[in-house]
């Protein structure tokens, strides 16, 4: 049986998706031990902090704005609500959509995951700088301006 033409160069890994990739892998793996100390996930704390910013918000919003599907949205919002962190309330307007809120346990739970996660924040500042750490920060919004134009 012969070999395939090697037409991935050496230097893929050197990409800045990859490079990107494992900065995201870095930062969601220090995430979750802080996260886990207050009794969430990297997935629940994403969707607290989008209902916190943007209360009121349903499922297919949601979904949109954390990257995954209305299903994966409606099946975490079901168990914070069991945990009692978030409602859902009926949009005045509209019977069937169903919008979430924080309740006064999801604040603290989430005020409590924030500062676990701005000691995190606050050691890449330090690490980078902070002109470094803003210029990052104009970088990484213009990466992804860059890719939702190829949509």
């Amino acid at each position: 049986m012969s070999q395939p033409p090697d037409v991935i160069p050496e230097q893929a890994l050197q990409r800045v998706g990859w490079a990107l990739r494992r900065a995201d892998l870095t930062l969601q793996s220090a995430k979750e031990p802080a996260l886990r100390a207050v009794g969430l996930s990297t997935a629940s704390y994403s969707l607290l902090m989008h209902v916190h910013v943007y209360p009121g918000l349903n499922g297919a919003e949601l979904g949109r704005r954390l990257g995954v599907s209305t299903q994966a949205v409606a099946l975490l919002a079901t168990k914070l609500e069991a945990n009692g962190l978030v409602e859902r309330r009926t949009h005045p307007r509209h019977r069937n959509i169903q919008e979430l809120y924080l309740t006064d346990e999801g604040h603290r739970t989430l005020q409590a995951a924030y500062e676990h996660i701005g000691k995190i924040e606050d050691k890449l500042t330090d690490a980078l700088g902070p002109e470094d750490a803003q210029h990052l920060r104009e970088l990484l919004d213009t990466v992804i301006a860059a890719l939702a134009d190829t949509e």
